[in-house]
């Protein structure tokens, strides 16, 4: 079952009359890690929303269409709080421990709050 990234990949080489085989190629990857990506089989990788955007001189609405495709395909985050001051680690710890109890008013403020920033 494809993921929103894979849906995206698919109509971006529908329009560019490509096959995955193209796309892989200039991605610099096989074409069964690029399938495996887009099935959600794998994790797209962080480079890869700067790296379409330039390799298909996207649009600003399908660079936002392709951020919005990989944010719903992923399935995990990882973040490196090595470099962050204690109060930093602490929130950003806090949060993720506590995201799946608060309610979706809360998670509407932070959310704008953060976005605004």
């Amino acid at each position: 079952m494809l993921t929103a990234f894979g849906k995206f990949c698919r109509k971006l080489r529908i329009e560019r009359d490509e096959i995955l085989k193209n796309m892989s190629d200039k991605l610099g990857v096989t074409p069964s890690y690029l399938s495996a990506v887009e099935i959600g089989k794998r994790a797209v990788p962080a480079a890869w929303g700067k790296l379409i955007t330039n390799i298909y001189n996207l649009t600003p609405a399908q660079q936002q269409e392709l951020c919005d495709a990989i944010d719903s395909s992923t399935k995990q985050i990882k973040l490196d709080v090595s470099a962050m001051d204690a109060t930093k680690r602490q929130t950003a710890l806090a949060f993720a421990r506590k995201l799946d109890e608060m309610d979706e008013e809360d998670i509407k403020k932070i959310f704008e709050l953060i976005k605004n920033a």
